[in-house]
């Protein structure tokens, strides 16, 4: 991976991408057929690598300094992304894992104090593990209203009960954070009397049961777990923020995780790219190298086009992110389009390595079937598509047009 300063970006955010570069080339590239492997085999590389990341500032750039973090803007932190992204092991090494990281910034932002100091903390510090339990097997994910777990305040505790699955990191969680519904508590004119609560409960709860993990593109052996939540029994004091703040601390999460998933895609596209090419320069085939066939100069040309527009888009967004702006049509477009061009990319990438493509020899098989996930987790296709359209029209209605120039 090649990296150059960005003309007109920030000297602190280009010092930044180009060190973090340099520990992804010289650091965790090498390390990755132990880091592959797992297990005590892996432990010396994650350990050495984790302190070099602490040692040059650069671990947990989501985080506030006061917190052991970085303390960068949102425009840098994706930045950052997009060259981590060239390894699948980068996030959790820069201290910047789903969903603990996730879990961290919604305990920041809605947690009492005495909730940071008995989750976010160990959290932090890697005492404990958590989870994100929000989707369920008979609901629609793209609907989050639609969610049936509940939870009932009787006297001094919430008493949940409700169905989930794909609540990741489970197994090595300490806590969970629910998304159930409940009753409001007071009557709002023309409001359903239901609304949304998130609420932290230990997975060593009595009635919390872990069913299985559920196997996902044949993996067998995941973290995805599948969860039943049978008259758990928290403390009122558990719940995250008020009572009716679910849904929005929800949207806070997927929002920003949607554009750092993005620009993770974009790092993963960069890479494949720069497989594809090198690929294609040193395989011999009927007479020439593989660059030497039009078809595959195409796949070049196509691969470029795809990743120098989704990486545009969403460097636009995360700007507008970071201005404070209004980028919710600007995040559906990059989640639509930016796994897609994902998929394509890496579909050249494996063509073009052949059977070599599909083992498990390179990351190509793993980019793969990651973004072709990414067209359903945080929101389908269809529902990012139908917001970009109503978000338009809203505009033309109100006697206005959509400016791109913004």
């Amino acid at each position: 991976m090649e990296i150059a300063p960005i003309p007109g970006l920030a000297d602190d955010v280009n010092d930044i991408r180009l060190r973090t570069a340099k520990i992804v080339n010289d650091k965790i590239i090498p390390a990755e057929p132990a880091l592959f492997k797992g297990g005590k085999a892996a432990e010396p590389a994650r350990a050495e690598i984790k302190e070099h990341v602490k040692e040059q500032g650069l671990w947990a750039p989501h985080l506030p300094e006061e917190y052991g973090g970085m303390g960068v803007g949102f425009l840098a932190h994706a930045y950052m992304n997009e060259v981590m992204a060239w390894s699948p092991f980068s996030a959790r090494l820069f201290g910047v894992v789903a969903p603990n990281s996730g879990n961290q910034k919604v305990l920041l932002k809605y947690g009492t104090e005495e909730q940071k100091k008995k989750w976010l903390e160990p959290l932090i510090t890697g005492e404990m593990e958590s989870c994100f339990s929000m989707t369920e097997p008979d609901n629609a994910g793209s609907d989050p209203r639609s969610i049936q777990t509940r939870a009932v305040r009787e006297g001094d505790n919430w008493v949940i009960n409700g169905h989930k699955w794909y609540t990741s990191n489970a197994r090595r969680a300490d806590f969970a954070i629910v998304m159930c519904r409940t009753q409001r508590e007071k009557a709002e004119p023309g409001k359903s009397d239901d609304t949304m609560v998130q609420i932290i409960v230990p997975m060593d709860s009595p009635g919390l049961e872990i069913i299985r993990s559920v196997p996902v593109w044949g993996h067998t052996h995941g973290d995805h777990c599948e969860i039943t939540y049978t008259d758990v029994r928290v403390p009122v004091e558990n719940a995250l923020g008020r009572v009716g703040s679910g849904h929005v601390a929800a949207q806070d999460r997927l929002g920003a995780g949607r554009v750092f998933h993005c620009m993770n895609s974009i790092g993963a596209m960069w890479r494949a790219f720069d497989m594809m090419v090198t690929r294609a320069m040193s395989r011999e085939v009927h007479g020439g190298t593989l660059e030497s066939k039009q078809f595959v100069q195409g796949f070049i040309a196509d691969s470029y086009m795809d990743i120098q527009a989704a990486r545009l888009m969403t460097i636009n967004c995360a700007r507008v992110m970071d201005e404070g702006g209004d980028a919710r049509t600007d995040i559906s477009a990059i989640k639509v389009f930016v796994p897609a061009a994902f998929e394509r990319v890496v579909d050249r990438a494996i063509q073009v390595h052949g059977a070599l493509g599909v083992s498990g020899d390179t990351p190509l098989a793993g980019m793969y079937t990651g973004a072709r996930t990414l067209r359903l987790a945080d929101g389908p296709d269809e529902v990012h598509r139908i917001l970009i359209a109503k978000n338009v029209f809203k505009h033309y209605k109100a006697g206005g047009s959509w400016d791109f120039g913004t």
